[in-house]
């Protein structure tokens, strides 16, 4: 059996940039605010911050801290 080395196709780069570039709807904020709580009562901090922020860019239209 030969051994086949990785070839990228240029339409995977251009996807990957154009995937990069595209912006990623996020759920709603009730959603967002359940996954906070449960996080919050399972003790797990890392999940309350990331849920936290998540919740708070979901709320603002523009971009914070710009």
């Amino acid at each position: 059996m030969t051994a086949r080395s990785y070839i990228p196709r240029p339409t995977e780069h251009a996807a990957l940039r154009a995937a990069c570039r595209s912006a990623r709807p996020l759920p709603a904020v009730p959603a967002l605010m359940a996954a906070l709580l449960v996080a919050n009562e399972r003790g797990d901090r890392e999940a309350v911050t990331l849920c936290a922020h998540r919740v708070v860019r979901a709320a603002a239209p523009t971009e914070v801290g710009e």
